[in-house]
Parts: structure tokens; sequence; C-alpha cells
């Protein structure tokens, strides 16, 4: 089996000597490279071509930041994982095509994971990622690889937008059901049902679906209204204020 190699960057010694560590208690992984900053990244990355990199914000000169928006123009970038001690640069971790954002110190499976992510994402995909919420998404079209980042106690999700199948408010958070399983986020529905309008449609004040899985509408004996999902996923109750709006969205398919 071929390693995926990975480049450690970070001021600190003791920090890639951590990460090191757990990379290399993982046998599909190997470490082929540490830098200390920015301009000792990019070189690092030419020289090395790492498949992905593991890098800190906060260093001297060219910060983790600025190295990944470089790296964000070339034609073959690696997959940048940010480990950092700061929350406060999710959102412009994201604007630089980041794959995952773990905050330190990094737990051996949250890397794990955002590892595996890494993997599964190609490098024209890489190119392409988001902060979806951070930008005005209602005047353009979602892609098909557009993305959302939740951030989550073990760093930050991305959550592919066309594998959502609905979205449950319960309280002060909303759980995001999707391809992958759950997530829970601070989004509001308003923010996510604003963000993505031709992909989440509104069924319930507290439910948005994704409209890649619906399939029909309902009418139980008792008179209520009932939305089944595609690929036998079940079914959600549909608020009579929403039933319309449902209807048409469904008389538009047809028409």
């Amino acid at each position: 089996m071929t390693k995926q190699k990975i480049l450690i960057a970070d001021d600190e010694p003791l920090a890639r000597q951590r990460l090191r560590r757990l990379v290399e208690s993982m046998p599909e992984y190997q470490v082929c490279g540490e830098a200390g900053d920015g301009e000792a990244t990019l070189a690092k990355v030419v020289e090395l071509d790492p498949d992905i990199l593991l890098l800190d914000i906060r260093m001297p000169g060219m910060d983790g930041m600025e190295a990944a928006a470089n790296l964000s123009q070339h034609n073959n970038p690696p997959a940048i994982i940010f480990c950092t001690a700061y929350d406060n640069y999710a959102i412009q971790a994201f604007d630089v095509q980041a794959v995952a954002y773990l905050l330190k110190p990094v737990r051996k499976d949250a890397l794990a994971e955002a590892l595996g992510r890494a993997g599964r994402v190609n490098r024209v995909q890489i190119q392409t990622l988001s902060a979806s919420i951070a930008g005005n998404n209602t005047d353009r079209e979602t892609t098909e690889d557009e993305q959302l980042a939740v951030r989550t106690h073990r760093g930050t999700e991305l959550i592919d937008i066309a594998g959502i199948r609905y979205c449950q408010a319960d309280q002060k958070y909303v759980t995001i059901h999707h391809s992958r399983g759950e997530t829970i986020s601070d989004y509001t529905l308003k923010e996510l049902e604003s963000a993505y309008p031709s992909q989440l449609l509104r069924i319930h004040r507290n439910t948005l679906v994704g409209v890649r899985f619906i399939q029909a509408l309902r009418r139980t004996p008792d008179g209520h209204n009932l939305l089944q999902l595609r690929d036998d996923l079940g079914e959600l109750p549909v608020s009579r204020r929403h039933s319309s709006n449902v209807r048409q969205w469904l008389q538009g398919l047809q028409s």
C-alpha cells in the first residue's frame, strides 16, 4: 500500500514532534518533512510534493493563512488541514481551501478523521472548497461539490450540501442529517435557508429538507401532511403553513 505523504508546518518544535508521533502511529501515512514558517512551507511543498499539509496559522514571517492562500493558487496543491490553538480563523480557513480545522492539542481520533477526509477529496475539489456561510450565496447556484463548514468539538467538519437530507432545530442547536451521519451545528435554520435557497426547502418551522431527497407529499387520514423522502429515508411532518409551498415545489418538477 502506498502511503500518503504528509508535511508538518509549525513554528514550535514540540508541536511538530507531537503531530509526527500521531501521524506515524497510523500505518497509511508517512511524514515526508517539516517546516517552521510560511516561506519554508512553500519551499518544502515544491520540493517534496506532499499529499497533505498539517499547517499551523500563527507563525513568524509569512503565517499559515498566507501560505495557504499562496498554495491555493497552485495547480497541484496538497490538501490542507489547519492545526491551531485559535478558533477564530475557521471561516478564513475555508476561504483558502482547507479540508479541516483542528484545535490544539490535536487528538488522534480527530486527526485520523481529518486525514481520511483529506484523502477522499480530489485535487479539483480542493481548489473549489469555500466557506459557504461566509459569503452571500443567495444570488448564485450551489455547485455540485460545495461544502458547508460546521464547527464541532473535534474541529471543523465539511458537509456536502448535496448530501444534506434534512435539518432539524431543537432549542438552540440544529442537527444536520446528511449522507455521512448527523452533525450538530450552531447555525440557525434561517441562516441555512438563506444561504442555500435552491438546495434546502422549509417544510416546518423546525425543519428544512434537502430537495434532492424529496419524493412525494402524503396526506394522512386525520388531515396531516407528511413528506416522503427518497431511498426509504422515512417521512417528515409538514406544517399547514408550509404545505402549499411544498406542493408548489412538487408541481414545479412536473411542469
